[in-house]
């Protein structure tokens, strides 16, 4: 887009009246200044209403999330469940710790009502797990979540919901999508107060008791219920919900189960949207959870829990040998889905037809773990909503087919069917439950991982993140994607390239994806897509090796990895 466009857009929003004073003047503010770099990046788009919803950067004009654009896209669903469902129409809302989020929220609500939508909000913060439940606790036609997952503090997002309690998907997705981009005028955007559509009966707070349940309901897909409740106390968990919603939740599930032996980071206890303890509130991070470290050292601890904002990812750290490891996304996962199918055998409930659910980009080496119980794996693309798809077609079309776990490398998981995203609270209380079985046994987390190596073999996984953020970086992004898709050599970092998949148009019966895998020799890959939630390319290096030790397998994968790392990033850095 020419600039001069861009600042006829700033210029007319400066000037419309149906914004605040406020509003206009932060762009009058930039006009006035001359700053073009800054009014073309906030006004060279739409922002843009993706297949999830919205995530963006907090401010002024059509490019940033704010009251106006938050109000649009409330706007733009409120059509679509006019034009899906007749009659009554309700929503559930939630949000997480985010600077305006609660405020987001009740805007939305706002919206609602002024289209003579019912809407459901809690009295205070809550995470994800607890909107996709209240969404069919309610029976409610859609769900949206406040928040921006695990962004610097700069974001906030706005995620929706179907009836079913998972991320929208088409066509609903596209409709939304195509409703947004045709409301011209805002003061097509019916509205009222958060006040008079509570006086209305038009907005309802939920109450503690929907928590609760949720609490009670999670509590009993505990392994070992009575391990815990004779053993609780001889487990020492350090917790921090980052500044986020996991507080509240992930202590009720402690008390409930009776795990008493726990600290939480005192620092990064209360809610706050700067999250001024961390760089960026990710729990994948281990300098997000620096401060749980120090003092599990302090206090011997036996683990690290940290959730993110909206408490949908769980990072851990452990102590093994005198060093603290990090575990990443499919370690957990593999850790949790593992513990869980032994346990059930040992106890003597593993269905005899059961399944296992997994993104693409996830490890493998749960898909020998499922093919070693007799249970039958589903991959899906990228995405949580994906996986809670799979769980609703099964329940739909086979139910004689026992759920037993889902996860993604992106460090969620979800070890029940009562809500359809990930949750960061049943699996932190099953994370503890695994360190007490293996605490007791003599082993570690590390030692359990291990075990499981030795049985199935070494599978090493590392995850590129390249960040190109503006209109420029997603430029450079599909750059790189065109050169990865246009790649000449027969060979990466020395391996042979079997096979080159390409999901634009849909791949074993997967949807249409921007992602890209290279297929090398030994059952190695290489996949890269663009991330739908960040200014981020990810490329996902997943090898494994059988032959040799252990510790001989970790040295080659690792140098492996190092060579496949250094050949992307050349690529990349000449796009």
């Amino acid at each position: 887009m020419e600039r001069h466009v861009a600042l006829e857009r700033a210029q007319e929003w400066a000037k419309n009246e149906y914004f605040s004073l406020e509003s206009r003047k932060e762009i009058q503010d930039l006009i006035d200044a001359g700053d073009e770099a800054e009014l073309y990046e906030r006004f060279y788009k739409e922002m843009e209403f993706g297949t999830g919803g919205i995530r963006g950067i907090l401010g002024q004009g059509i490019n940033r999330l704010n009251y106006y654009t938050v109000r649009k896209a409330t706007q733009a669903l409120a059509y679509e469940l006019k034009n899906s469902f007749k009659g009554d129409i309700k929503v559930a809302l939630s949000y997480d710790s985010r600077n305006f989020s609660k405020e987001f929220a009740e805007e939305t609500a706002g919206v609602l009502a002024g289209n003579g939508i019912q809407s459901y909000i809690y009295n205070r913060l809550n995470p994800v797990c607890l909107l996709s439940w209240s969404t069919r606790e309610h029976k409610a036609q859609a769900g949206i979540m406040i928040t921006a997952s695990h962004n610097p503090p700069k974001y906030n997002g706005y995620k929706v919901y179907w009836d079913d309690g998972r991320q929208i998907t088409s066509p609903n997705d596209k409709n939304i999508i195509n409703n947004y981009c045709n409301i011209k005028d805002y003061n097509e955007i019916g509205f009222m107060s958060f006040q008079d559509g509570l006086d209305k009966g038009l907005i309802h707070y939920v109450g503690e008791e929907v928590e609760d349940n949720y609490i009670d309901m999670i509590a009993k897909y505990a392994i070992k219920p009575d391990m815990i409740k004779e053993n609780g106390d001889k487990v020492k968990i350090i917790f921090t919900p980052i500044h986020g919603t996991g507080l509240v939740p992930v202590q009720k599930i402690f008390k409930k189960l009776g795990f008493t032996n726990y600290s939480i980071v005192k620092e990064q206890e209360l809610p706050d949207g700067n999250f001024p303890t961390v760089a960026s509130p990710n729990p994948e991070n281990p300098a997000a959870l620096q401060l749980a470290v120090d003092l599990m050292k302090a206090q011997n601890g036996d683990i690290v829990l940290g959730t993110d904002p909206d408490a949908d990812r769980i990072g851990i750290a452990v102590p093994h040998k005198d060093e603290v490891h990090y575990l990443n996304g499919n370690q957990i996962g593999t850790l949790l889905m593992n513990y869980v199918i032994e346990g059930k055998k040992e106890l003597g409930n593993l269905p005899k037809r059961g399944y296992v659910a997994k993104t693409i980009v996830t490890t493998d080496l749960q898909q020998k773990i499922a093919d070693a119980h007799g249970l039958e794996m589903f991959n899906t693309l990228t995405g949580f909503k994906w996986l809670g798809g799979v769980i609703g077609e099964k329940e739909k079309n086979d139910k004689d087919c026992e759920f037993i776990f889902a996860s993604e490398e992106s460090f969620g998981y979800l070890n029940h069917t009562h809500v359809r995203d990930k949750d960061g609270i049943g699996p932190s209380a099953l994370l503890c439950e695994m360190v007490l079985s293996y605490k007791l046994q003599g082993k570690t987390l590390i030692d359990g991982l291990d075990d499981i190596y030795e049985q199935y073999g070494f599978f090493h996984e590392h995850l590129l993140n390249l960040s190109y953020e503006g209109s420029e970086g997603a430029k450079k992004i599909q750059k790189i994607m065109d050169l990865f898709r246009d790649y000449s050599k027969d060979v990466m970092a020395g391996e042979k390239i079997e096979a080159v998949e390409d999901y634009t148009n849909g791949f074993n019966g997967l949807p249409a994806s921007n992602v890209l895998c290279f297929r090398l020799s030994g059952g190695n890959k290489v996949l890269m897509r663009p991330s739908g939630t960040e200014p981020k390319i990810k490329f996902y290096i997943m090898l494994q090796k059988s032959e040799g030790t252990l510790e001989e397998n970790k040295v080659t994968c690792k140098a492996l990895t190092d060579s496949v790392v250094k050949e992307i990033e050349e690529i990349c850095k000449n796009a």
